[in-house]
């Protein structure tokens, strides 16, 4: 499985973007599928996570800003930010993990947010 990420990019504080993760394949839909962010010098952490029973959840941090979504017919997750923040600036990751305990990561894209 390939993950490719995209819709990063340069925005202002209050502004929105939205993130797309695309899945190689024909198992999209049997994945859980999460997002996850990287800041500079900081370690990744968890952003959202879609599981493939539709079970959604948040990191408090970005709680009534982001959305998590999927399309399983077009192997798409997606992440809607809205009210961005400077503390948002990081390079996104999308994740896919599978029951067979196997893990995928997209290459990541970068979110810088000017105050």
């Amino acid at each position: 499985v390939q993950l490719q990420a995209s819709g990063g990019g340069l925005v202002r504080a209050g502004e929105s973007l939205r993130l797309s993760c695309v899945a190689s394949g024909n198992i999209f839909f049997l994945a859980t599928m999460s997002w996850y962010r990287q800041a500079p010098g900081k370690q990744r952490e968890l952003v959202a996570t879609h599981t493939r029973g539709d079970s959604i959840d948040y990191a408090d941090s970005v709680k009534g800003r982001f959305t998590i979504s999927r399309d399983n017919a077009k192997n798409t997750m997606y992440l809607q930010m809205n009210s961005l923040k400077s503390e948002d600036t990081a390079v996104y990751y999308c994740n896919a993990d599978f029951p067979n305990r196997r893990n995928y990561w997209g290459q990541g894209t970068q979110v810088t947010v000017s105050s």
